[in-house]
């Protein structure tokens, strides 16, 4: 049974158990509503289907930037971000022109030598071809929305080229 009109706070305790308010209908006291289909029973279900327990915060590892003047920017990375947001997040300046989808060579990095071998990946064709048009280019470079987080990652060095060409702009 579902009554036809509510007062306000009736009504908030019926969409909240699952129930979608589609229309509002003024009746004489002015502080009704009408329901006019019930949908799935959403309040029985938990708010949350985890456990009680806490969930830990994301692992984070050290990553220090050397930017365009040469300064040591000293950040923590979550595993699983790339280098782009890392730098973005952080004010780095790392423009990422194309959003991290491998579109333009403005999030060029160069890597620690001894950071290259603990990166989960080689670089792609694709990749590769966007480096090709980069600035200064080294042996240790990679787009920094190719270059995912890892563990191993940890107190790795990178250096954001004082220069840059956005590959889309040719």
């Amino acid at each position: 049974y579902m009554p036809q009109s509510f007062s306000m706070a009736q009504a908030l305790r019926v969409f909240l158990r699952g129930y979608r308010l589609v229309s509002w209908q003024r009746l004489p006291s002015a502080k009704s509503l009408t329901v006019l289909r019930p949908i799935s029973r959403i309040a029985s279900l938990p708010l949350s289907t985890s456990s009680t327990k806490v969930s830990p915060k994301p692992e984070r590892v050290e990553v220090t930037f050397i930017d365009r003047d040469s300064d040591e920017i000293n950040v923590k990375a979550r595993v699983g971000q790339n280098l782009l947001e890392v730098a973005q997040e952080n004010g780095i300046d790392l423009e990422g022109a194309c959003e991290g989808v491998m579109a333009c060579s403005t999030c060029h990095l160069v890597i620690d030598p001894k950071f290259v071998d603990k990166l989960d990946d080689e670089p792609t064709d694709e990749e590769l071809d966007m480096l090709d048009l980069a600035y200064g280019l080294f042996d240790t470079s990679r787009l920094g929305c190719q270059v995912m987080v890892t563990k191993d990652l940890d107190k790795m060095v990178v250096t954001v080229p004082s220069i840059h060409r956005d590959a889309r702009a040719e």
